[in-house]
């Protein structure tokens, strides 16, 4: 009976990997079609326009967080700038469809054309230094670019008020509320297309390289390759990926607005990668969707009546939505070091001592 629990667990977990993924997106397609309410989850059932307007921006931000994966956890470059070029996409579409008159599509292909032309300019800077030099200097050019956002130059920009998007440039069937199934199952399309290029990476040679550069880049070196070429070309493709989330992001919300530029932007990347494990298959994108979502909910969660009726002393910080994803980051990251996606390793052994059935 232990031989073949034994063989039979392994045989599990290939299936798993296998076929999990396709489940789960059939599953993400179908959720428009499921009216289920679920108490306490969603404030309304699944397919209403709000939550599919949640889920969509956890589907956003989980892409966003997968992308920054491919510079800090397969790479090792912490980067303290990312958000720079997800406002770039932001921005870039607005700017391109209500100043420029652009159509979508074409102002969408632009902005992550030119997310990666930014990208690949100030990577090739920024990657002379190392370590924490590295991450000021990413930092230093995130700021330039919220400075610049804000100051709103030319006018095109909105400044601290935002800017709005001129629907006309917009097909018909991404604008308006009873549109918003189009606009999830598009957060779909970018979420699929971020991990297929992320894990084709991975899988490829160039993947292998990169792992061994966040190991130890002189050996690399030793070997005879470039680990300035591979981590420009890292730098440059998670920049554009970062773009494509942005582009999304700005249908979502309907314009731009200057917090997509904030340097906290990037260290909420990095929590969302941390809690759902860097350098992991399927952990950043889990982490950046539950993040999201729990940001959302907790919002409410801080003025429900539940809150309101405990003493001060609870309720005052239990109001406060970062103090209590803050606290739930800490507690995670102390009893599970290697984030969501480890607690399957984790839980390994205690998955042995259940008794199987025959």
């Amino acid at each position: 009976m232990i031989a073949e629990t034994t063989v039979a667990a392994p045989r599990r977990r290939l299936r798993l990997a296998r076929f999990g993924p396709l489940v789960a997106l059939v599953v993400l397609l179908a959720l428009p079609y499921c009216n289920l309410t679920i108490p306490g989850v969603f404030e309304t059932a699944i397919n209403k326009p709000g939550t599919l307007q949640v889920l969509a921006l956890c589907l956003v931000f989980g892409s966003l967080a997968t992308g920054y994966d491919l510079l800090f956890g397969r790479t090792g470059m912490l980067s303290f700038g990312h958000a720079l070029y997800f406002a770039a996409g932001v921005y870039g579409t607005d700017i391109l469809v209500t100043k420029a008159g652009y159509p979508l599509w074409e102002a969408a292909l632009l902005a992550v054309l030119g997310t990666a032309v930014l990208a690949l300019a100030l990577g090739a800077i920024a990657l002379r230094t190392n370590g924490i030099a590295f991450a000021m200097v990413t930092l230093a050019f995130a700021q330039v670019g919220a400075i610049t956002i804000g100051r709103n130059p030319g006018d095109v920009t909105g400044g601290e008020e935002g800017l709005s998007m001129d629907t006309a440039g917009v097909p018909d069937f991404l604008v308006g509320v009873s549109n918003t199934v189009n606009l999830y199952w598009l957060a779909v399309l970018v979420a699929v297309v971020t991990v297929a290029v992320v894990h084709s990476i991975a899988a490829a040679p160039a993947g292998r390289v990169l792992s061994a550069i966040r190991d130890d880049d002189r050996r690399v070196g030793v070997l005879g390759l470039d680990p300035y070429g591979y981590r420009l070309f890292a730098f440059t493709v998670a920049g554009a990926l970062a773009g494509l989330a942005g582009v999304m992001y700005s249908l979502l919300i309907g314009g731009a607005i200057p917090h997509v530029a904030a340097s906290d932007q990037t260290l909420t990347l990095l929590v969302m990668v941390v809690l759902g494990g860097p350098g992991t298959r399927w952990g950043p994108l889990i982490g950046g969707m539950l993040f999201t979502y729990l940001d959302h909910r907790l919002v409410a969660f801080g003025h429900s009546e539940a809150v309101d009726s405990l003493p001060s002393v609870l309720g005052g910080p239990l109001s406060q939505p970062l103090f209590v994803l803050g606290t739930l980051f800490i507690l995670a990251v102390y009893f599970f070091p290697g984030g969501l996606a480890g607690l399957r390793t984790r839980l390994g052994p205690l998955s042995r001592l259940v008794p199987s059935r025959r």
